[in-house]
């Protein structure tokens, strides 16, 4: 059947028609899909990104730093830059008989160009020249000296500027900060020898600490031995942080899974990488020995000399070489910037005042709290109850309800040295403390590393610092007003196991801590500064000591 053309051509327009209009439902349904598609990549593409829940502990890569801050660190090239910095100024000297080794009784200390007087602000040059037991003048450096001017009228003190001239001579610089008598220490505290050994042993290995762990069920337990390294063929729990690749092993108990971990322990193990000549060298009757008897005090006038006191107030994101300050009235004097006091209890208060003070670290830090809580009473302990496995390891909350003071201490987690047991469930390591902290304008944060990592080689510490140093990076990124306070490593007790606890260890550290928070706004409180300068060779530096730290750390937190 043939249609009319009449018809067909009617037909044709319908279907013209018809097609515009699907073009024209085709065009709105495109201009409708194609924003949906765009939102659909984009959303895509951001579940590919990597994500970070700031409520829980993940592996995931740190956030890109904000521009003109430090870049990240790449660990494992910057541990052993770091390592190899400090290497490269250690002695490397070995003796099989002591008579080689610096003597504290041969060696010489003189007043360079001495003067009838002297006059406040005046530079003061001290010579050290070293002999070993044998007579014969060293001739290389490496003694690890200490040295401080004071007078004990005024309960005033400082410490020298050592410089070693590596032909077995030393200079020492002190500035004269007050008027009066005042009297010139210089100390051994390691020949040059001793400082080569304790380097080496330090390095060495880990075996000097023993580590215990007690893994706990609902009706009993069992200890195994744990630590950094273990050599042995029984099945091993690994208690590794992914992220920072900081680790800690136990030997794992029969049927007890790796998660039955809760406390732990440590003892110093029979155990020495030195050989005879070298204990002695570091035996208590070879320690801290004066070298400077025969110097007598001078004599100190003010000369009609102002001391001009500094007017800008200390600050983060500096610190100064030694001596950065000095005692008068036992009141620290920093001679870059001007301090704040906060030993009353109002202005204690008044600055504390609707504010979270974090203190993290070892028992040094967490002498704020107990200042703050026990001596002045300005807070009262929240938790302050015991148990039978736990003593003052354990975590310390203290609240004052109606200035909304909220103090709390944690320590950090491994290494951490301790005879009786401690609860590990309830900690972290300091990185992730710091992950874990929202941080704020009314937030400080007070850490310090240090006395518990000197038993073990040193790579063990830098690793830890760069991690914290990553989590500080992360907390100012994301919170930039969070004011973060380091409390540096202070002067302990010589009457201690040296090959692990000497205060070269704690130096050493000292210095590579600085190069790691570099260039941050961080705060520095050169506290081994401070406890030379005082000569409290204790690890709980006294209450007037303790309350300078203090205000050095509340100063740079304002």
């Amino acid at each position: 059947m043939v249609l009319p053309y009449v018809s067909l051509q009617k037909t044709e327009q319908e279907i013209s028609g018809l097609w515009k209009m699907k073009l024209s439902m085709r065009s709105a349904l495109l201009i409708a899909v194609v924003p949906f598609l765009l939102l659909l990549v984009y959303y895509k593409n951001k579940e590919q990104s990597p994500k970070i829940n700031m409520l829980q502990l993940c592996n995931c890569p740190s956030p890109n730093a904000v521009p003109n801050s430090p870049g990240p660190m790449k660990t494992e090239d910057e541990i052993e830059e770091l390592f190899n910095k400090i290497n490269e100024q250690i002695p490397k000297r070995t003796i099989n008989d002591i008579n080689e080794a610096t003597s504290p009784e041969d060696s010489t200390v003189l007043i360079v160009n001495p003067k009838a007087g002297y006059c406040v602000g005046d530079e003061l040059q001290v010579k050290v020249t070293a002999y070993d037991y044998s007579g014969t003048r060293k001739s290389y450096g490496g003694d690890y000296l200490r040295a401080r001017i004071y007078s004990p009228s005024t309960n005033s003190s400082a410490s020298g500027n050592i410089i070693d001239n590596k032909d077995g001579t030393y200079l020492v610089k002190f500035t004269l900060f007050w008027a009066g008598t005042v009297h010139i220490s210089v100390l051994l505290m390691h020949p040059s020898e001793a400082i080569s050994a304790l380097w080496r042993a330090r390095n060495q290995g880990v075996a000097n600490i023993k580590y215990t762990g007690n893994f706990t069920s609902a009706t009993e337990y069992v200890n195994s031995e744990c630590g950094f390294q273990l050599d042995t063929e029984e099945e091993i729990c690994h208690y590794l942080d992914r992220r920072d690749r900081e680790a800690f092993y136990c030997i794992k108990p029969k049927h007890y899974p790796c998660e039955a971990l809760t406390h732990m322990n440590s003892i110093n193990r029979d155990h020495s990488y030195l050989n005879n000549v070298e204990r002695l060298l570091i035996n208590r009757s070879n320690i801290g020995l004066e070298i400077s008897k025969s110097l007598k005090p001078i004599t100190v006038l003010n000369c009609g000399n102002k001391n001009l006191l500094p007017t800008e107030k200390c600050s983060r994101g500096s610190y100064h070489p030694i001596p950065s300050g000095y005692f008068h009235y036992n009141v620290w004097n920093p001679i870059h910037c001007h301090i704040e006091q906060f030993t009353e209890n109002d202005k204690l208060k008044a600055f504390l005042k609707g504010k979270k003070l974090f203190l993290m670290g070892d028992s040094t830090v967490r002498q704020y709290i107990r200042h703050f809580a026990e001596n002045l009473k300005i807070v009262d302990y929240f938790n302050h109850t015991e148990d039978e496995m736990q003593s003052w390891q354990k975590t310390l909350l203290a609240i004052n309800l109606e200035k909304f003071i909220y103090i709390h201490w944690k320590k950090h987690t491994f290494p951490f040295v301790s005879k009786t047991f401690y609860s590990i469930k309830e900690d972290m390591y300091m990185a992730r403390q710091i992950d874990q902290v929202g941080g704020g304008e009314n937030t400080i944060i007070v850490l310090t590393l240090g006395q518990h990592f000197r038993p073990f080689p040193f790579r063990i510490f830098i690793r830890s610092a760069i991690n914290v140093r990553k989590a500080v990076e992360r907390l100012l990124i994301r919170s930039p007003r969070t004011r973060v306070i380091i409390k540096e490593e202070n002067a302990r007790d010589m009457d201690i196991d040296m090959e692990r606890f000497s205060d070269f260890h704690g130096y050493v550290q000292y210095l590579v801590l600085r190069d790691i928070f570099h260039g941050l706004n961080v705060g520095f409180v050169d506290v081994l500064d401070m406890t030379i300068a005082y000569a409290c060779d204790v690890i709980h530096p006294p209450r007037e000591v303790l309350e300078n730290i203090i205000s050095m750390s509340f100063t740079q937190a304002l």
